[in-house]
């Protein structure tokens, strides 16, 4: 394997309020500079996707969820097949994740296991700031990021 073990991606747009959760994330994992964890920001396109995350051993993507009824900060670890089966939870981009992997699966460009660490939103209109309910959440979805890196043996010590 010549890419990184892990990569962390992002998705979003900072300036959909609660969309920026993803790149929030980016920002705060890429100051911790860790070991052969690649981290990178996205909108959502699977083709994009596709490039992030080839080869990794481990690819966890961050991203708002819109659900109904909503619990917004909600943190979900999931699947994307899984996400795409719940009626009540959908990717705040209309293509993207659940479009990529099966994309990458008929291109043969997968990781080898791919997370998803969905956060309930409570706005997704034009400006920037995230909600209080999901801001008050970054830190635990940066500790659920965390966690699924040393799972696969990455360290992620201060």
């Amino acid at each position: 394997m010549s890419g990184p073990r892990a990569v962390v991606i992002g998705v979003g747009n900072e300036y959909r309020h609660d969309d920026g959760i993803g790149p929030a994330v980016a920002t705060e994992l890429e100051r911790l500079r860790l070991p052969g964890v690649l981290v990178a920001l996205s909108d959502g396109e699977p083709t994009g996707l596709l490039d992030l995350w080839a080869d990794a051993e481990l690819a966890i993507v961050v991203d708002a969820v819109l659900c109904a009824p909503s619990s917004p900060g909600r943190i979900w670890r999931t699947t994307v097949d899984a996400l795409r089966g719940l009626t009540h939870a959908a990717s705040s981009h209309a293509m993207g994740i659940p479009d990529a992997l099966p994309l990458g699966r008929a291109l043969g460009s997968v990781p080898a296991e791919l997370v998803v660490i969905a956060v309930e939103a409570h706005r997704l209109d034009l400006g920037v700031g995230l909600s209080a309910p999901v801001a008050a959440a970054l830190p635990d979805v940066i500790a659920a990021v965390r966690t699924e890196l040393a799972r696969v043996g990455i360290p992620t010590d201060e």
